[in-house]
């Protein structure tokens, strides 16, 4: 199985706090391979990528329930919901993914236009 890591590790490997790390565990969507006879939770590196995978969901504005029948999709786990027409799905994902990609890129031109006339004004004062 690997190498068993503690909260800690996987939140300083993936640059997630731990309550995040926790809150995706309370919702189902990722769940520790383990836990210590402390009762700590143990991750492993196939479930640091889960964690991986949704990171890069979030930004791209997934919902709760996209994010569970996308899981199911890439990483299906025992308990994965069941998934109709998989193909069909990611391909809606994709377009979503690419859609939520645009606007992120017109939203990054915006600020950085703004940070522009901002130094500007700094070199010019």
């Amino acid at each position: 199985m690997g190498e068993r890591m503690q909260i800690g590790e996987v939140a300083e490997r993936t640059g997630l706090s731990l309550r995040t790390i926790r809150y995706y565990e309370e919702v189902g969507l990722v769940v520790p391979s383990a836990r210590s006879q402390g009762g700590f939770r143990l991750y492993t590196d196939p479930d640091v990528e889960r964690l991986e995978l949704i990171k890069g969901m979030k930004p791209l504005g997934f919902q709760l329930d996209e994010m569970r029948d996308l899981l199911a999709i890439l990483d299906p786990v025992p308990g994965s919901p069941n998934v109709e027409d998989p193909q069909r799905r990611l391909a809606e994902f994709s377009a979503t993914a690419e859609q939520s990609c645009q606007k992120l890129r017109a939203k990054l031109r915006l600020a950085e236009k703004f940070a522009a006339m901002l130094r500007e004004r700094v070199d010019h004062e």
